[in-house]
């Protein structure tokens, strides 16, 4: 049987059969499932097939959308951009740096000063080729002040950008050991004069062209025959998502084999997805996390007792176990998880303290009820959470009101304009990146309005701080201050839930990065049978 077995894999390491045949042939020869389905991750990991149309059912998905990568805001935009632009660098599945445009990166002894070289031969989708001064251009573009970017956070402290030749050089006004992490800001899609001339037209340099953009309702890409990569991206002749942001309708899809893959597998039904056959679910935890927002210079929360009333009145414990079903760990009210590498796991964990939230509420002086919105697009579970919210909140004596808010326009309507709403965050690459994009006084995506003087300057010292224990230890005071100061209530940080149908499509793999392989799945995996 070893032998049979050898040659089956040898024919599906030259893709001349499928997976499908390749576990019916193994079971013919009396392996078991769950050994078949091992040989057959082995045999299939790194065989791509070239041909079809791959097509992910996903949430997040707006007719407010746009294709200018400025304003990535939502997971569909977000894969979508994946396909279709081309970055400096990417954030590699371990938290590395891969180059892309970029051929390499260096700084200045003081980390004031980076220099971009920019690789030779990369062909835009209409046919110009990429150099130094679209780089340039796309940094400029993003950090302009009017931009509206959701990267402007992260670079204004760029005080000076200029192409020279193949390089761009980049002058910052604080040191920042990170920038290199900087660039590789999903938002950063690198544009033919940087984008400033057509934003929306949708042309960059990666494995597929769009060929079809209906916001809201799908969007599709044609392969790039001139791909820079060649064949190590765009395998499948076109991809396609189309936006389900109904959970129920979304597994249906897969279940019906309308589409391969699926985001936002909510945890509650895991195990019966589990069960169905050629299905898979691709669970792996990460950075993101599903936060209440609380804008704190808008009453009511602008007062400290009753923010920190709100804080205890969540129940950690209980929101884990009934949303995430264990898909996921206990937040403690600061955006950082042990996924960052300066992480400090000292911080002592806030517990679900009704007696002392109802002193607090008391001593607030609000009365009357509060009003809390959510959406199903918030998150997986996201109105259930809301409502078991306001169960614990009882316990102190606070009346939440709940609005449910339709999917369409939550995003651009409701995050960061209402001052009290659900959300979701992916996570950043560096904490650096993440409390730069949401939690400093200038960051256009503050998404609590937490405006802090002594946290802004610990957050530039600890740009510029080189040695890694006392970074490390900035950013411990930093998640202390913001967690018994901001208006930010992290009840558990997600596992991403994806489904794949693994008997149909090869090459799907984990990433903690983000969901749908951070982005990539549907240009990296390929159809097998």
């Amino acid at each position: 049987m070893t032998n049979e077995l050898d040659h089956l894999a040898r024919l599906a390491g030259k893709g001349r059969i499928t997976r499908r045949d390749f576990l019916g042939r193994a079971a013919a020869l009396g392996v078991s499932a769950a050994l078949a389905g091992t040989l057959a991750e082995r045999a299939f990991a790194q065989t791509p097939v070239r041909g079809g149309i791959i097509k992910a059912g996903l949430q997040g998905g707006e007719s407010t959308n746009s294709l200018d990568p400025a304003l990535n805001l939502s997971q569909v935009t977000f894969s979508f951009c994946k396909q279709w632009g081309e970055f400096i660098v990417r954030l590699t599945a371990d938290g590395g740096l891969e180059n892309r445009i970029a051929e390499e990166i260096g700084a200045s002894a003081d980390a004031k000063t980076w220099t971009i070289k920019v690789r030779d031969g990369i062909e835009f989708h209409n046919g110009k080729t990429v150099t130094a001064e679209d780089v340039a251009a796309t940094i400029e573009r993003h950090a302009d002040e009017k931009s509206k970017s959701g990267a402007l956070g992260i670079l204004r402290n760029i005080k000076g950008i200029k192409a020279s030749g193949n390089e761009v050089i980049c002058t910052l006004a604080d040191a920042d050991a990170d920038f290199p992490y900087l660039m590789a800001d999903y938002h950063l899609v690198v544009q033919p004069n940087g984008g400033k001339d057509d934003p929306n037209a949708g042309i960059s340099a990666g494995p597929y062209k769009v060929a079809v953009n209906q916001p809201g309702v799908r969007h599709g890409g044609e392969r790039f025959a001139n791909y820079w990569r060649g064949d190590k991206a765009g395998h499948a002749d076109q991809v396609e998502i189309v936006v389900i942001n109904d959970a129920t309708a979304r597994l249906a899809a897969l279940q019906g084999g309308q589409v391969h893959m699926i985001n936002r597998v909510e945890p509650k039904i895991v195990d019966l997805v589990k069960r169905v056959p050629g299905v898979s679910i691709e669970n792996v935890p990460g950075k993101g996390f599903y936060p209440f927002n609380m804008f704190c210079d808008t009453a009511p929360f602008d007062n400290h007792d009753l923010r920190m009333a709100l804080k205890l009145a969540m129940d950690r414990e209980e929101m884990l176990e009934k949303i995430l079903r264990g898909y996921g760990a206990v937040g403690n009210d600061f955006p950082i998880n042990k996924a960052y590498p300066l992480f400090s796991d000292d911080v002592e964990q806030r517990k679900f303290d009704p007696e002392k939230a109802a002193e607090l509420y008391k001593k607030s002086g609000h009365s009357g009820s509060i009003l809390l919105r959510t959406s199903d697009v918030a998150f997986p579970g996201a109105v259930d959470a809301a409502q078991l919210y306001q169960q614990s909140c009882a316990k102190a004596g606070i009346k939440i009101e709940i609005k449910r808010e339709p999917g369409d326009g939550y995003w651009s309507e409701v995050w960061n304009k209402q001052p009290f709403a659900l959300s979701y965050w992916g996570g950043r690459a560096t904490q650096d990146q993440m409390y730069s994009t949401g939690y400093i006084s200038t960051a256009d995506w503050n998404d609590t309005r937490f405006k802090n003087e002594k946290f802004d300057k610990m957050l530039f010292s600890a740009r510029a701080e080189l040695d890694q224990d006392k970074r490390k230890a900035i950013y411990r005071d930093m998640a202390v201050l913001i967690r018994d100061e901001g208006g930010l209530i992290v009840p558990f940080f997600n596992e991403f839930i994806d489904a794949a149908a693994t008997d149909k499509v090869g090459g799907f793999v984990k990433n903690p990065q983000g969901e749908m392989m951070d982005g990539y799945a549907l240009n990296e995996c390929w159809l097998s049978a």
